[in-house]
């Protein structure tokens, strides 16, 4: 009986170091690849119970174990949707075959690296198949409130190449130094013109034409440093959509400076802001002039009429040339007028128990009841860390210390076949004691 565990100890003790190799082998294989997480062998000793002082063998049995929580460190590459977690947290991805079969919502896994590129399609995907998911940006670029206890709202993050984009103007500034000499008795009362380009929603360029009159006083009355602005669209010919009068300080202390502002026409001024709004043929327009007692808008000083600082948003209509992942996981396209647009928003997705997903191949994982329930979370909140574009996270395998368990795990395999070797001489001992 005792020698027969033995043979059993030694087999087992072959058995589970082949298992051991073949984890070593695994984790060497994949040393070069990216994303890979090593395998651990652990080894549990099989105690029998020990009856009238003979003793015997239990043998080893042994548990392997994907450590999916050990991070590889990060290689820089030159591809801006080349994406990699620092930190804790999982990038969600699909199987390409099933964003091809449009058959719903595809079905999640999860990874922590990927080189992501746009395929015939536009779908951002790895050579594996992977197709990165995320959540659609709304058309001002604002991502909806989805729910982050399921994948239901993820979708794949396609990018149109060809895609055009211009953004309509719904703010200027006009900081403009008004003549105060125009406001002098026996001044010609001549307007002052000024043009303001700005982008409708069709990203077509149009002006805004600003004039400038000046209030000239009668005779003996000196100066009535005050102005009538009129504001026109060149979408709406004629019309004027605006008019205002300015009355400015002429005090030691804020001379220059708009004091008052009535508005004859137009939106109203808003004195808190030092704005008024103006309606163009598609829609408002916020036009900061200043606030009383602030140089920063329009003045009145010296003899000379001089835009100082005129600025607006929006522009015309432009081609995307690229598309860059930030460390929050937005998408941005960028185009080549200068504006950049998001478009998705790639989540995080976090577990209590890493270790207890599904295993599958191309360095993906699935959640399981082991792992127990994911969240999705926005890159850089709660327990996650944030998204590394540009770079590739390495294998966590040290092929040094693979090696060195090689060794180990050889040197244990020939111990226990020697084991087996020498139970066998014994058993042949036993039968030769008849002979």
């Amino acid at each position: 009986m005792t020698i027969s565990s033995s043979l059993n100890a030694g087999v087992a003790g072959l058995a589970s170091n082949a298992s051991r190799l073949a984890a070593i082998s695994d984790n060497i294989a994949n040393s070069a690849t990216h994303g890979y997480k090593r395998v651990e062998t652990d080894f549990q000793s099989m105690v029998m119970a020990t009856k009238g002082g003979v003793y015997s063998a239990g043998g080893v049995r042994s548990d392997t174990q994907r450590l999916i929580d050990q991070s590889g460190s990060l290689v820089a590459t030159t591809n801006a949707t080349d994406l990699a977690v620092r930190g804790r947290g999982f990038i969600p991805v699909a199987r390409s075959t099933d964003v091809g079969a449009e058959n719903g919502t595809p079905q999640m896994f999860l990874t922590t690296t990927g080189s992501f590129r746009t395929d015939a399609d536009g779908y951002l995907r790895t050579e594996s198949g992977l197709v990165l998911l995320g959540w659609p940006a709304l058309a001002d670029g604002s991502i909806p409130t989805y729910p982050r206890d399921t994948a239901d709202g993820l979708e794949p993050v396609q990018i149109n190449v060809n895609q055009f984009s211009g953004e309509p103007t719904t703010r200027m500034t006009l900081g403009v130094n008004l003549p105060a000499t125009e406001t002098y008795e026996g001044s010609s009362g001549d307007p002052l013109e000024l043009s303001v380009e700005y982008y409708d929603n069709l990203g077509r360029s149009e002006n805004i034409g600003i004039s400038f009159i000046p209030q000239v006083p009668a005779a003996g009355a000196g100066t009535s440093n005050e102005w009538t602005v009129q504001l026109t669209d060149t979408a709406t010919s004629g019309v004027i959509i605006g008019e205002y009068q300015l009355t400015f300080d002429d005090s030691r202390i804020s001379g220059g400076t708009l004091s008052a502002v009535t508005t004859v026409s137009g939106g109203a001024y808003d004195i808190t802001s030092g704005t008024l709004t103006v309606n163009v043929a598609g829609g408002p327009i916020e036009i900061a002039i200043g606030r009383p007692g602030e140089s920063d808008g329009l003045t009145q000083l010296s003899d000379s009429f001089a835009p100082l600082n005129i600025s607006k948003d929006g522009s015309p209509v432009g081609n995307m040339t690229s598309v860059e992942v930030d460390e929050a996981g937005g998408v941005f396209a960028f185009f080549d007028t200068g504006i950049t647009r998001s478009i998705y928003q790639v989540p995080l997705v976090d577990l209590p128990n890493p270790n207890g997903m599904v295993a599958l191949d191309k360095q993906t994982y699935m959640p399981s009841p082991e792992s127990g329930s994911y969240f999705l979370w926005n890159a850089g909140d709660g327990p996650t860390g944030d998204v590394v574009s540009f770079a590739l996270e390495e294998s966590s395998t040290d092929v040094a210390s693979e090696l060195t368990d090689m060794i180990q795990t050889q040197r244990a395999y020939s111990s226990n076949a020697k084991v087996i070797q020498t139970v066998d001489e014994m058993l042949q001992e036993t039968t030769n004691i008849k002979r």
